[in-house]
């Protein structure tokens, strides 16, 4: 409804719609509200990890969004749009790296405060980055030994596969240009190189740098996560039942599109 008013000069003001206050608009005083610390005594540093892990959460629920549109502009082969979608993301991820920063201004000790209170809670379990490895281009295999960790999870997984990732979309659009015949790692290689030393090829070009540039990215994070993990805990058990440290170390061998990075080692070496 539009505003209340009432004729000139009949001294009446107009009454204001409903309109939503800052606070109100994005919900302030849920969010707030949200942050339940468990040790007791309260250890001060909970109230900082319980806000950085919350905040984690927040950012990848973004990025799920961002990669959605990803997915749908490469798959129309709109590719000017989609940079400045994999510019946001990049810098999404950007802010997580640095967010391990303020949690390391936690020491081992006051972690160890209120670790205990975690079990058997961990970062393993999030549900919203497990989804975003699946939509960026991690195979199903990888992932269906969180069944038992979180029944919901399987329904992710059904629901994810229905829809293509985000290498999906870029091999069907190297398919399209007809670069691609087969999508082995062979042929693949061959095409990026095929991109990357043919002048015609700028927007794929620049696509190729803009995947290998979030890709890096991530393993970034990875990489900040693993050391951050370590200067707490050592080389101790997880609090969700994994190897810790061992386990995340692992997962820095993961790329979503090693055929891009192998492409390095043949460029102006390679006869095709």
């Amino acid at each position: 409804m539009g505003r209340v008013t009432k004729d000139k000069g009949a001294g009446t003001p107009s009454t204001p719609r409903n309109e939503p206050s800052y606070s109100s608009y994005l919900k302030v005083s849920e969010l707030t509200s949200l942050q339940e610390p468990l040790s007791v005594p309260a250890a001060h540093d909970e109230m900082l990890f319980i806000i950085v892990h919350q905040t984690y959460e927040l950012w990848f629920k973004q990025v799920l969004y961002e990669l959605e549109k990803l997915v749908s502009l490469l798959t129309a082969a709109e590719l000017i749009p989609a940079f400045r979608l994999f510019d946001r993301v990049c810098e999404i991820f950007r802010v997580l790296i640095q967010q391990i920063d303020i949690l390391e201004t936690m020491t081992p000790t006051e972690f160890n405060r209120f670790r205990s209170n975690l079990q058997p809670a961990s970062g393993f379990q999030s549900t919203q980055f497990r989804e975003l490895e699946l939509m960026v281009g991690a195979p199903q295999s990888d992932y269906t030994k969180f069944f038992k960790l979180d029944p919901e999870w399987k329904n992710t997984i059904k629901v994810r596969l229905q829809k293509p990732s985000l290498r999906d979309a870029f091999l069907k659009l190297l398919l399209q240009k007809k670069l691609l015949k087969k999508t082995d790692p062979e042929s693949i290689l061959q095409a990026l190189l095929k991109v990357y030393d043919g002048g015609e090829n700028t927007a794929l070009h620049n696509l190729c740098e803009y995947l290998i540039r979030f890709d890096e990215q991530l393993l970034l994070w990875r990489f900040r996560h693993v050391q951050m993990v370590e200067r707490m805990i050592g080389m101790k058990r997880g609090t969700g039942g994994s190897l810790g440290v061992a386990y995340l170390q692992q997962t820095l061998q993961k790329k979503f599109f090693p055929e891009l990075w192998e492409a390095r080692t043949h460029m102006g070496g390679l006869s095709y």
